[in-house]
């Protein structure tokens, strides 16, 4: 008999049963379709690897080129190329993606999950990160490689200056790559939020949790604005629209102001991960808990928080105003603050314990060196005269690698090492991985240290070659040579991963002796992590309670009975996380797969111009959308769960805290901040205009459509309360009528009101104003239809019996998206309608 009752025989029966459920489907047909956590990880891994080889391939032609004056290894033209696809990759296919794998592996496993909340949201991320990236290398086949650097400043990247198809590669592949990192922050949001282990409430979070968790409300806030900027350029390139052109009200520098509101935070989101790594790591090899550990909490939500105030940092050359120069400059000392507490307390961590140095441990004093190294060089930069005489030159980009490469490579092979025995069962070669971090220390010391020097000595950046007379050769032949020993050594460390799955010595359970979650499983990890759902009482809840790792892989415990056939697991409080839910997951699908596939075609219609059938492919995506979202739920489901114990819960679709509804408040949020750049769009564009809007567009303010428009959204926001409110008394039939009555609402707001705007407005390609007005009125229109689409789909959900007042989360969500599509259109009515008039 197990501790928990059962006997040997049952148990065996329920692992198995688990494992059925939790499988994979078999061959081609399962890993096409595959969407289990460790599985989706684990290819975001394997593919943010691939593209760091070829984005350092890049960087090695690169370095070529510069190791002597006069070299032409590479022509002007290529090299440009090179430099872009080099940033472009290391900056958006790498890193960023990189670390939300390991997030995405790590994190159930850390916080007592059996899988992220939405594992199809998952896959589907992964398809397009992996399209998107594809996207943009197919480029190189046609001859249209981007040039315009990673950044894509305008107005060379514009159509006057960029015609052929680089800069729309670049656009189209970096923000479909993008849809990845969107997300996977809704993913790891709700994860965080409401999957955690009974009994880890937050102040028992794993430091990696709350690194994760606030890395991935930056994206949901910090990508919108490069996904406007990109999509602002794209239909102006396009279309002809003039947001950018200075002649027709436009402005090149809007372009760099919404591009660096992510840009500098996305140093942090890189960054954020990594110190979650450094904070598991130390303390395992100092042999005691994290000193200081709600200081570096709340240094990781200070460090997000002013991320967002430091965009000016990079145009401190653009000709802004003193003033506002001090004002960034002192951000850009301040964020030094939240950064130098998490030194001092890994500092203290590691004095005050008995450190063991294994090679993890190697990687994080080789990440001390770099990262504080590159910190000192940014407080130079944050200095604005001195960043007028070093901006654009190599001292800038050697800043750059020791922030990046210091703040994230280091963490990121140091995490690697530590978690690989996990992964694996095996332990790493001791002798190939030591000799590869001493290859990439020293090679990355002598690569870009001289950079440095180089850059003061003004050399500047992205120049394919320089004169003999400004006698810099002998440090950039040093840097290539030395940037071939940090390859050698980044390769190393790859091979000894990869041949560790294979040919690693095997290793013992929890070979480093940690005190966190995911070192209680065992391997190989089945696909559902836990047998039973564990329950823990401590941040490092292995040192406390050693009987832990058995308990959670006997399934006699919370869900370790699978009756129902499904997979589950359990959904806690965000505070407290106390047990209030059972969240049913789907299996193996092709959705996640056919709509990325779809979305791929329609953007290489886009490409080639063939902009009709890219307008038609939206017509079956939305249909794969909707047939997606018609696979959720369960009409048979009970309304209450035996979770086994006596624990009786209710399932997702009855909970007010449901992953759904959080995913959907993300997924707001992600909008929201989408809706706040368009606006900041628009008053900084009316800032820099003699006349806004120009004489002759403005029309007339208030006319019968615009009122007709307005009552419209007011009466939709009214129906669809009503609706809410027979739903709740039980009348099925009245709430799905008042329902469809509150999307005509909405139709009438689109069919009556946007027609007369466009009359009124004229162009878009005429004037800058009329562009962005366009821009808004499509942005509120897109997401009034997606709202009468969600409304739908739930009004014939609500017929069919999967809502009703006792499971009302799918109308919940339709509504919700309702609210905030019909606030958006009433602030976009307000600031076309009514703020010219105000002026």
């Amino acid at each position: 008999m197990s501790a928990h009752g059962i006997d040997a025989r049952e148990n065996a029966r329920r692992l198995s049963e688990l494992a059925r459920i939790w499988a994979n489907a078999p061959g081609i047909i399962g890993q096409l379709t595959a969407v289990n956590h460790g599985t989706i990880a684990m290819r975001f891994i394997a593919t943010g690897f691939a593209f760091l080889l070829v984005g350092g391939l890049l960087s090695m032609f690169i370095r070529l080129q510069l190791a002597w004056f006069g070299n032409d290894v590479l022509d002007p033209a290529r090299f440009n190329q090179f430099v872009t696809l080099h940033g472009t990759t290391m900056m958006f296919l790498f890193a960023v993606p990189i670390m939300e794998g390991f997030a995405m592996y790590l994190l159930p496993k850390m916080i007592g999950a059996r899988d992220l909340p939405f594992p199809r949201l998952g896959a589907f991320g992964w398809w397009c990160y992996l399209f998107g990236g594809l996207f943009l290398y197919s480029s190189l086949l046609f001859d249209a490689a981007p040039d315009g650097g990673w950044f894509m400043y305008t107005p060379l990247s514009d159509a006057t200056y960029s015609p052929g198809k680089g800069a729309d590669f670049w656009l189209i592949g970096v923000t479909f790559a993008e849809i990845a990192a969107v997300t996977a922050a809704v993913e790891l949001i709700v994860a965080v939020l409401v999957t955690r282990a009974p009994g880890m409430d937050i102040r028992r979070m794993p430091l990696f949790a709350w690194a994760i968790l606030v890395m991935a409300f930056m994206i949901a806030l910090g990508f919108p604005p490069l996904i406007l900027a990109s999509i602002l350029l794209e239909v102006q390139r396009a279309f002809g629209f003039v947001f950018f052109d200075p002649a027709l009200g436009g402005d090149p520098l809007l372009w760099q102001h919404l591009f660096w509101l992510f840009g500098h935070p996305e140093v942090y989101i890189i960054f954020l991960p990594a110190a979650g790594v450094v904070s598991m790591v130390i303390p395992t090899f100092a042999r005691r808990p994290m000193v200081g550990a709600t200081w570096i909490v709340l240094a990781l939500v200070g460090t997000g928080f002013l991320s967002f105030g430091l965009w000016v940092h990079h145009m401190f050359t653009v000709g802004i105003p003193l003033l506002a120069l001090a004002f960034f400059s002192a951000a850009s000392m301040a964020v030094a603050i939240p950064t130098a507490i998490q030194v001092f307390a890994w500092i203290a961590t590691l004095w005050s314990g008995r450190p063991w140095l294994r090679v993890p441990m190697l990687h994080i004093l080789g990440f001390f060196v770099v990262f504080v190294l590159g910190g000192l060089t940014g407080v130079m930069l944050a200095f604005v005269p001195f960043d007028w005489q070093a901006h654009d030159t190599h001292f800038v980009v050697a800043h750059m690698h020791y922030v990046l490469i210091g703040g994230m490579m280091f963490p990121l092979f140091a995490g690697l090492y530590y978690w690989l025995p996990l992964a694996s069962g095996r332990m790493p070669s001791e002798s190939i991985s030591r000799t590869a971090f001493w290859l990439v220390f020293v090679g990355f010391n002598l690569t870009f240290l001289p950079m440095h020097l180089t850059g003061l000595l003004g050399m500047p950046r992205r120049a394919y070659t320089y004169p003999e007379e400004l006698g810099v050769q002998w440090l950039n032949l040093l840097s290539t040579a030395a940037g071939f020993v940090l390859a050698v050594g980044i390769i190393a460390i790859l091979v000894d991963a990869a041949l560790c799955f294979a040919h690693g010595r095997r290793g013992r359970r929890n070979p480093w002796r940690a005190g966190t979650l995911e070192w209680a499983l065992p391997w190989p990890v089945p696909n559902y992590n836990f047998a039973s759902v564990p329950v823990v009482g401590d941040a490092y809840p292995l040192w406390q309670d050693r009987a832990l790792a058995a308990r959670t892989a006997d399934a006699a415990g919370w869900l370790g009975d699978p009756r129902s056939g499904r997979r589950e697991m359990l959904g806690t409080g965000i505070v407290s996380a106390r047990p209030e839910q059972v969240v049913y997951l789907p299996g193996s699908s092709w959705f996640p797969l056919a709509c990325a596939a779809v979305i791929t075609v329609i953007l290489a219609c886009f490409i080639a111009q063939w902009y009709l059938p890219a307008a038609i492919g939206l017509v079956p995506l939305a249909a794969l959308f909707l047939a997606w979202a018609w696979s959720n739920g369960h009409r048979q489901a009970p309304l209450q769960v035996d979770a086994g114990d006596g624990l009786v819960l209710p399932p997702q679709w009855a909970c007010h805290n449901a992953p759904g509804w959080w995913a959907v408040v993300a997924t707001l949020l992600i909008i929201g901040s989408l809706f706040a750049s368009l606006v900041f769009s628009y008053f900084y564009l009316w800032l820099g205009a003699e006349s806004w809007p120009p004489v002759g567009v403005q029309g007339d303010a208030l006319s019968a459509a615009s009122m007709t428009g307005f009552a419209a959204l007011v009466v939709s926001a009214a129906l669809e309360h009503w609706a809410g409110i027979a739903l709740r008394a039980g009348r099925r039939v009245r709430s799905t009528w008042l329902a469809a009555l509150a999307a005509l609402a909405a139709v009438v707001y689109l069919v009556s009101y946007l027609p007369s705007l466009a009359s009124a407005i004229g162009p878009p390609q005429a004037h800058a104003y009329a562009s962005v007005v366009w821009m808004i009125a499509g942005f509120c229109a897109v997401h009034v239809v997606v709202a009468i689409l969600l409304c739908g789909h739930a009004a014939m959900r609500i017929r069919h019996g999967y809502t009703d007042a006792s499971r009302p989360l799918e109308w919940r969500i339709a509504t919700a998206f309702l609210r905030y599509a019909l606030a958006q259109a009433a602030v976009g009515w307000t600031l076309v309608e009514l703020f010219p008039a105000m002026q």
